[in-house]
């Protein structure tokens, strides 16, 4: 058995619009991250996925629930206390252009979490400490001097991902880090992630929506709507015998590769998606599942064991299939 990392247990966010209005951003939410794995989080936009990435670094406190990185909770600590859990949690951004500041050079942009934390006590090591993570993630050592704007989106988000590594973090929550570049530059990232997990012996929480890159880069799935887990497990497991109806939806989604099959098997939600303000009753999916009943509309339906996987559904134990 793994060693598990990071726990979240009944994690919810809610942001307020009024007194008595707010977004119910996530809901409830309880996962573990194993150390060494990849644990992707995959929902169409505005599921919260990204939201539940940062309350699990601590980059955004949570209405209620905790976090736990190595059987210490971590939630509600202050700046002080914190510090120690920060070093060890990072996070990539979506945009490598915006999370740069356009005004730092490239040596000053992946020293500055160094310089921070204190980690180098001589300007000759931080400056070979800079090369060092220079070299592992692939850019030159002459571009030291280089601003942002000097570099492709690829070698910008090269850069986002030294500064994430430069502190040897256990975790590293990857925030959609492949969705703003071109197809053949996703593959080399994705590439020289898994590598710096190898090499590093790092977790990854990956986040996306895109589902052939979470196949190709994860070991589990937690599949997200409406601020809710749907359905967790192994990657294959999920992509063989997807459990949830939103699960097989969205695997349906994804047009396959022989063009004679398109349109064949391909369905589509009805509906609206529901609003994260005023969220069903029941289960946050049954206005657009068109399985659902009465019991889904008067009992939110918690996440259950179905062989290898876990899904929160009332009626998991006969999934419809896909084909149909």
């Amino acid at each position: 058995m793994s060693e598990v990392l990071l726990e979240a247990r009944d994690l919810t966010k809610k942001f307020p619009l009024s007194r008595r209005r707010c977004v119910h951003a996530v809901g409830g939410v309880t996962l573990s991250v194993n150390a060494g794995e990849t644990l992707a989080i995959v929902g169409e936009s505005g599921c919260g996925k990204s939201t539940l990435g940062r309350m699990l670094i601590g980059a955004l406190p949570p209405t209620s629930g905790e976090v736990r990185f190595r059987g210490h909770t971590i939630t509600g600590l202050k700046e002080r206390e914190f510090s120690a859990y920060r070093r060890q949690l990072q996070l990539i951004f979506q945009d490598p252009y915006a999370s740069l500041d356009p005004r730092m050079k490239v040596r000053d942009l992946i020293a500055e979490p160094l310089v921070t934390h204190r980690v180098c006590e001589t300007k000759d090591e931080l400056t070979q400490r800079v090369l060092d993570l220079m070299k592992a993630v692939g850019i030159p050592a002459d571009y030291l001097n280089r601003y942002p704007h000097q570099f492709s989106g690829g070698q910008r988000q090269r850069i986002g991902i030294a500064r994430a590594i430069a502190l040897d973090p256990a975790l590293v929550v990857c925030d959609e880090p492949v969705s703003a570049l071109d197809v053949s530059v996703q593959n080399q990232i994705l590439n020289l992630l898994r590598e710096l997990q190898e090499e590093r012996g790092l977790t990854y929480v990956f986040i996306s929506h895109d589902l052939s890159v979470v196949r190709h880069i994860s070991d589990r799935i937690c599949v997200m709507f409406l601020g809710k887990v749907m359905e967790i497990g192994p990657t294959e497991d999920v992509f063989a015998e997807a459990r949830h109806p939103y699960t097989q939806f969205l695997l349906d989604s994804v047009l396959p590769p022989d063009p004679h099959r398109r349109g064949k098997s391909v369905r589509l939600l009805a509906g609206e998606p529901p609003s994260p303000v005023d969220p069903p009753s029941g289960c946050c999916f049954r206005t657009r599942c068109p399985f659902a009943t009465e019991l889904c509309a008067s009992k939110e339906p918690t996440l259950r064991r179905a062989g290898s996987v876990e899904v929160a559904c009332h009626h998991q134990s006969q999934p419809p299939s896909s084909s149909d």
